[in-house]
This record gives structure tokens, sequence and C-alpha cells, in this order.
């Protein structure tokens, strides 16, 4: 069976990045890419995990 995925798109910020990715992480999410957001001040992380079985 081909595997279905669930997306989020998250805006991360520069002093809590790691407890932000840690926490989306211990959710199953995997990080997937960061690209810089709309102010030079921030990014955003787009995230992927497996869809449950149910939900494929």
């Amino acid at each position: 069976m081909t595997k279905k995925w669930e997306y989020q798109t998250v805006p991360l910020l520069i002093h809590a990045t790691k407890q932000i990715l840690d926490s989306w992480g211990d959710q199953g999410y995997e990080l997937v890419q960061v690209v810089p957001g709309p102010n030079p001040e921030s990014l955003v992380a787009y995230l992927k995990r497996e869809k449950p079985e149910a939900d494929a």
C-alpha cells in the first residue's frame, strides 16, 4: 500500500528553534526543509509524518 503523508508548516522562533522542532518531533513529525520567512528574523519549517492507516 502507498504511504500517505500529512504536512505542517511551522514558524520558527530563532531563540526557540530546538524546542519547537523537538515538540513536533515528539508528535511524530520529521523536518523536511527550513526556508526564510516573511521577514529577515523568521524561518518557516516544513514537516511531515505518515498518516495512520485509518486516516490514509
